[in-house]
């Protein structure tokens, strides 16, 4: 049987309900041919999600001096970074970016927040934000906010939040290779926290900080395991002053390659574009043929990205429908 047959057939048992786990070999994923693993991966992004695509936007709510000592960060108080530093936004600021975000056609807000956790009276002050907007507004509310306890992830469903994104960044084995103040486990136990007080949640993580091609196919598998509804794909662009600024730049070829691979290994979760699309062209257009079904659109935390006009327009030409 020839590979692309293989490819095929293989996308259309996972769209009859197939799921591929640990004890499968995925080690063909690596070499296979990428424009047949692509057509797979569209075939189950179509079967899915059909021509829908989910458009977010994220709010930089509290920027630098961040304790945990994640390596690829320019927020880390352990990276030397040009960083711009505030305490947590106005309540009336952040409304108004979501209020306009809506105007602009997006479906879902967030507002992140650099740090482990939030303080007591920054938490609070959240939560009143999230209550005004959930009257105000039709978005749907994410929000990242690190590691929180099991009541205030009830207190953030309470008061309008749908999702919680927590990124695991990387597979377990690769994880201490990048950060140290926290652990893999803790990422877990935070995720199991948020489904268990009723929230949907986003993770995933950032390629190109020096893991393997296994490390990606073991964290698309952990998430699969964790039954993650959104998950989002950061290519690693590097930010001098962090211990990764010389880290080699990924191709185009390999992100896509990333992509189909997280969807063959996730058929129904949303693979979601973030920070990196500049790294491919048309700012990730190729991406949406490749089992994409979502981005993150506007700026990211501390990197520029593509505007909700440039994306409306682009998924519109592709002949998407942005829900």
């Amino acid at each position: 049987m020839s590979e692309q047959k293989n490819l095929i057939e293989l996308a259309k048992e996972i769209i009859s309900g197939r799921r591929l786990n640990k004890d499968d070999d995925l080690s063909f994923f690596i070499t296979c041919n990428l424009e047949e693993l692509g057509k797979g991966a569209d075939m189950i992004r179509e079967h899915f999600s059909g021509a829908k695509v989910d458009l977010c936007t994220i709010i930089n709510g509290k920027s630098g001096k961040c304790s945990e000592n994640c390596k690829f960060c320019a927020q880390s108080a352990h990276n030397d970074t040009n960083c711009e530093v505030y305490d947590l936004l106005d309540e009336d600021r952040i409304v108004e970016e979501a209020r306009s975000n809506q105007e602009e056609g997006v479906d879902r807000f967030a507002i992140v927040t650099a740090g482990r956790s939030p303080k007591p009276e920054d938490f609070e002050r959240i939560i009143k934000c999230y209550k005004r907007m959930s009257k105000e507004l039709t978005l749907d509310l994410c929000t990242s906010l690190g590691f929180l306890t099991l009541e205030q992830f009830k207190e953030l469903k309470a008061a309008g939040v749908t999702s919680y994104h927590n990124n695991i960044e990387t597979s377990r084995r690769f994880f201490p290779q990048i950060c140290t103040s926290h652990s893999f486990d803790d990422k877990i136990e935070n995720i199991k926290r948020a489904k268990a007080a009723g929230l949907y949640v986003c993770s995933g993580g950032i390629i190109g900080m020096g893991e393997t091609w296994e490390d990606r196919i073991d964290m698309a598998l952990t998430l699969s395991e964790l039954g993650i509804s959104s998950i989002p794909i950061n290519s690693l662009t590097p930010i001098p002053g962090t211990p990764l600024h010389n880290n080699r730049i990924l191709t185009e070829e390999e992100i896509l390659r990333t992509i189909a691979i997280f969807k063959y290994i996730n058929p129904t979760s949303n693979i979601r574009l973030a920070a990196g699309r500049v790294l491919m062209k048309g700012n990730g257009e190729n991406a949406f043929h490749f089992g994409a079904a979502a981005t993150i659109t506007g700026n990211m935390l501390t990197t520029s990205g593509s505007t909700i006009k440039y994306d409306r327009k682009m998924l519109k030409e592709m002949g998407r429908e942005v829900i």
